[in-house]
């Protein structure tokens, strides 16, 4: 009778694909992920929808709001009018994929099976950007070919082939993509979901606000480099004067989500779970 000799477990290496697959299952394993991908394309698209399907141009000479990085209404920004709403809903998503394992306590157990760490915060910032960019330009590309309907006849209407309209539909798409890597970032750097979220709501929404009070010379220095309006910037048809240019408002935003994730590199190396 013959004895089977029992192989010994084979030791699997630590590998950046294989940190990347692990991020992007759990990604999908989670419902919030589903749910707050949809609510940020619904808003997209219905918002900027319904902007352009109740456009009057007596309305907007007398009170509409002013496009991104443009004191005038054209077709994109009112198509776009929702990206704001949608960059709170990708930002919420991206705190809670890397803040919700410091809730849970599962961050010990990932930061055990990757013990350098950073593969962590890169492949969750790889895992959430591509998905965001792709589905929010496809969002803000259905918004755009849906107020089409609603502005057939106006003066402002344009197609997809008009100069600059799909560089700013996809500027929109990557400027969500950024959003939601920097609220990756937010969540490991602060490891508190409620604390990144006001962060994230401060930064985006109130900051410009406040800096109003500031006096005007500071503040007309100052303001096109905060970083909704730089983000604002990426996706504006027409650039005005007091606004940066796509590719200043790009550079702009995307050193502000760099400096966010070298904070959260530094602490994710530096502080314990």
């Amino acid at each position: 009778m013959t004895v089977t000799e029992l192989s010994p477990p084979r030791a699997y290496k630590v590998t950046g694909p294989r940190v990347l697959r692990a991020e992007w299952a759990k990604f999908w394993s989670l419902r919030s992920s589903w749910i707050t991908l949809a609510v940020a394309v619904v808003l997209l698209i219905a918002l900027g929808a319904i902007a352009s399907a109740t456009y009057s141009p007596d309305m907007a000479t007398q009170d509409g709001p002013p496009g991104p990085g443009s004191g005038d209404q054209d077709a994109v920004s009112l198509a776009l009018l929702g990206v704001t709403f949608a960059s709170l809903a990708v930002g919420v998503l991206g705190v809670l994929l890397s803040a919700g394992e410091y809730t849970t306590g599962m961050i010990r157990s990932t930061l055990t099976a990757v013990p350098r760490r950073l593969p962590v915060l890169w492949s969750k910032a790889a895992v959430i950007g591509p998905v965001v960019l792709v589905l929010a330009t496809l969002g803000a590309l259905a918004a755009f070919q849906l107020g089409t309907l609603g502005l057939d006849g106006e003066k402002i209407a344009l197609s997809v082939g008009d100069s600059g309209v799909l560089r700013s539909l996809a500027g929109a798409g990557l400027y969500l993509a950024l959003v939601a890597v920097a609220g990756v970032a937010l969540g490991v750097l602060l490891r508190s979901s409620a604390g990144a979220i006001a962060v994230l709501v401060g930064v985006l929404l109130i900051l410009p606000g406040l800096a109003s009070l500031l006096p005007d010379s500071l503040y007309d220095n100052i303001n096109p480099y905060f970083p909704s309006n730089a983000g604002s910037a990426m996706y504006a048809l027409h650039q005005s004067s007091d606004a940066l240019s796509p590719g200043a408002g790009l550079a702009v935003f995307a050193g502000w989500v760099a400096l966010t994730l070298s904070g959260a590199a530094w602490r994710l190396l530096k502080s314990d779970a």
